[in-house]
């Protein structure tokens, strides 16, 4: 009598990047079609599914205020997937390990004797601002930049961001727009309200908007232009090298004289 084999169980952690799934990497993709399961996020693009048509797929992802699923109940989920079908693809937004609880479930899911597997994704940390021509970092401007969450755990403002606007590094900010009035007065107590400050929302899609202002004016910004979240804030002088398109559509003048003073040489980027 035949008997049938069945799969080893095995978990790939995948970071579906930043939204536009032409950001995908190739080894993302060869991961998601040979899965027999996929346990997604409220991913940016839902078209990235499209490449695994024969994949089980469910849904645990979380929005802001909505958690489909608790994370005990996610880990669980995929350690029991994993087990009675085989290959689970664990897909999340951006990059697994920034912000995205991915060593968290690694840890659980290897305490069960499952292997694993991370493959990084572009992180909308970088790639949001680079996509309306923001560098984080660039020479005589910015030499380093710190990545924060606006809001821990527990629903408050990060303290890092105190620490970190006190430095000259870019501060991007994650899940932090509903906390823009509490950044800025961080940002005005320390006497920086002509500081540069970017908003990008849906970053990487077809529907994103982004807007461009200076720390004293960017809350009235957002009021104006309906700006809500998902959102990436981006504070520093880097956002004086936004795109020329970008510089060109303010309704108002962003402080450049920096640009000439501390850029000799170096023309604005295109």
């Amino acid at each position: 009598m035949k008997t049938l084999k069945t799969k080893s169980p095995k978990v790939t952690l995948v970071g579906a990047g930043p939204g536009d799934p032409e950001l995908l990497t190739l080894k993302a993709v060869k991961a998601i079609r040979s899965a027999d399961v996929i346990l997604y996020d409220a991913l940016s693009n839902d078209t990235i599914l499209d490449y695994a048509p024969l994949a089980e797929k469910i849904f645990v992802g979380k929005r802001k205020g909505t958690h489909y699923l608790s994370q005990e109940q996610i880990n669980e989920l995929i350690v029991s997937k994993a087990f009675k079908s085989g290959h689970v693809v664990r897909l999340k937004g951006g990059d697994p390990f920034v912000f995205g609880r991915g060593k968290e479930e690694q840890q659980y899911i290897e305490s069960f004797g499952i292997e694993t597997e991370v493959i990084p994704g572009i992180s909308s940390s970088i790639a949001v601002p680079a996509s309306i021509g923001i560098p984080v970092t660039s020479r005589g401007v910015s030499e380093s930049f710190w990545v924060i969450t606006g809001t821990t755990s527990a629903g408050e403002l990060s303290n890092d961001i105190a620490l970190a606007a006190q430095s000259t590094a870019t501060v991007v900010i994650l899940m932090g727009l509903g906390k823009i009035a509490e950044i800025t007065k961080i940002y005005r107590d320390l006497g920086r309200e002509e500081l540069a400050i970017a908003v990008i929302q849906n970053g990487t899609l077809e529907t994103q908007q982004e807007i461009v202002g200076t720390i004293s004016n960017i809350e009235e910004l957002i009021r104006k232009n309906g700006i809500g979240a998902p959102a990436i804030l981006v504070i520093g002088d880097v956002v004086h090298l936004a795109s020329k398109k970008i510089r060109e559509g303010l309704d108002f003048n962003l402080e450049d004289e920096f640009i000439f003073q501390n850029l000799n040489t170096i023309p604005f980027v295109n």
